[in-house]
């Protein structure tokens, strides 16, 4: 099982190294472009297939404890290690960025974005898709702060080469916001290392902040929480999001909504939560407040977006529906608690599965209609695609009531897990105070509901397609094959959430309990 992880995690770089390479004669099919893309299919299907196999081989029985395990001395000097594995809180994620970097590569294929040549395309989505597996796979933090760096690089040239629309601006709005933010969080990062004499997170959750003073905890908690608040991305660190999201091509939109978000949450459960307990108490209310601003924020951006004549782009809107649906995830991680903290968790992989689809979606209605501008789209005669593409309009509605947190669906279950530990957060946090994020919360929730509901009503609904009026296609088979996982998986996890909540609870108790469970 180590080596399944250790070849999950380097697999896609191989196979970024190999698409830039000419493909042999007997594999060129009708072009080498099309080469290429067939590797990007091939190398990820192979990742995920080795996902699926670490994941059915994960014992069950024991998610607490880190499994697949590597732990091999790197940089002596410093006592960075090669220290890989993963529990029940990293596998689903695992799994996530395989599946949703699969089927990206097989959108890709059929509907590749238009731009550069398709080497340097594929190899940048297998870097992404490695530096994003190993960082959530690595347990050493000076790993962590390489592979969260790792897929700045080829998500900026995603945006930048392949982009539409004021794609250059967008990328370095991307890149500046987050590198300012990893500097600091790296300073952070040191710092913990220096003063407890180790880098090895699993070591560091153990001690659980018992080697750090309350000062150095509360300096590394603002310095580490501040990176990952970027990348988060929390309010009012999330200008960059929306930009960035509008520019990037459909499948680039749907790996840093589906996939990089995760990484900033998921520092703040791996790092923050165990190693400076403390710290992270000093700062619960204060991220709890950021938190439900969020929530707030982006529903009222969206309600703005949405307001007829407001010229609102879809893709703009479905990224500020970002900035709210996070912050439900740093309001369960800022309660402490098993409660929210798995609702926190629960809330990532959903916002993954369904903003993944929304934005495949979006991308598709773009392609059809040549604007994803609302205005156009609910104009004189309307998308109205219940009426034009029934199976298209059908699937973003599914996708808008997943989102709102319908409940049977994913969306519910980690928005409501984290208002319920708002309801008691941990010990020594102020309870009035945590009432109040929890009534705004769930205020915002009907504002989800409201902004969603305008959206199904304004693109979806209408009359018939008017006599002499060019149809549009409806949902292709490729298209099918790509969106039909998340559909179900949506479905699932709404329907059976002890599957991951299963994993991930026993996990996360022995680490708020520093390991000692």
């Amino acid at each position: 099982m180590q080596f399944l992880l250790v070849a999950i995690v380097a697999g896609p770089l191989l196979g970024a190294a190999a698409a830039l390479l000419p493909a042999p004669p007997g594999l060129k099919g009708k072009s080498p472009d099309q080469a290429v893309l067939r590797h990007g299919v091939v190398v990820t299907g192979v990742i995920l297939l080795a996902a699926i196999v670490l994941a059915l081989g994960f014992d069950h029985d024991r998610p607490s404890r880190m499994q697949a395990t590597t732990d091999v001395s790197w940089i002596q000097a410093l006592d960075v290690r090669i220290h890989l594995g993963v529990d029940g809180i990293s596998l689903p994620l695992l799994v996530l960025t395989a599946l949703l970097s699969f089927l990206c590569a097989l959108y890709s294929y059929f509907k590749m974005p238009a731009g550069p040549s398709p080497k340097a395309f594929v190899a940048l989505l297998l870097v992404l898709e490695s530096g994003t597996l190993a960082t959530f796979a690595v347990l050493d933090l000076i790993l962590f702060f390489l592979a969260f760096e790792t897929v700045l690089i080829p998500m900026y040239f995603l945006i930048a080469r392949w982009g539409g629309e004021a794609r250059r601006a967008a990328a370095w709005k991307f890149i500046l916001y987050t590198l300012l933010g990893s500097v600091v969080m790296l300073l952070g990062l040191l710092l913990v290392g220096v003063k407890a004499g180790t880098f090895d997170m699993v070591a560091l959750a153990a001690d659980n902040g018992r080697g750090l003073t309350t000062s150095v905890q509360v300096i590394a908690v603002l310095a580490i929480g501040l990176g990952l608040a970027v990348k988060t991305p929390m309010w009012p660190l999330h200008s960059w999001l929306p930009d960035a999201h509008t520019a990037a091509p459909t499948v680039g939109s749907v790996l840093l909504a589906g996939v990089l978000l995760k990484m900033g949450t998921y520092g703040f459960v791996r790092i923050l939560l165990p190693i400076a307990p403390d710290g992270m108490r000093t700062f619960a209310p204060y991220l709890a407040a950021f938190a439900v601003a969020g929530i707030i924020y982006g529903s009222l951006a969206c309600l703005a977006l949405v307001r007829p004549g407001s010229k609102g782009d879809l893709k703009r809107l479905i990224a500020y529906s970002s900035v709210g649906h996070m912050g439900f995830v740093l309001l369960g991680i800022a309660t402490m608690t098993p409660t929210g903290v798995n609702g926190a968790l629960f809330a990532n992989v959903a916002h993954g599965l369904v903003t993944g689809l929304l934005f495949f979606l979006v991308g598709a209605v773009k392609d059809r209609y040549g604007t994803a501008d609302l205005d156009t789209l609910a104009g004189a005669t309307g998308a109205a695609l219940y009426g034009r593409a029934p199976r298209l309009g059908a699937l973003l509605a599914f996708a808008a009531v997943a989102s709102l947190g319908l409940p049977g669906l994913a969306g519910f279950w980690g928005e409501m897990l984290a208002l319920f530990g708002a309801f008691e957060p941990a010990e020594g946090l102020s309870r009035p105070a945590f009432l109040t994020f929890m009534a705004i919360g769930a205020f915002g929730t009907l504002l989800t509901a409201a902004y969603l509901l305008l959206v199904v009503r304004r693109v979806c609904m209408g009359g018939p397609r008017p006599a002499g009026e060019t149809p549009i296609a409806d949902v292709q088979g490729y298209e099918f094959a790509a969106w039909t996982p998340l559909v179900a998986l949506t479905v699932l996890a709404g329907l059976w959430p002890a599957v991951l909540l299963g994993l991930t609870d026993p996990a996360v108790q022995k680490l708020l309990a520093g390991g000692t469970r």
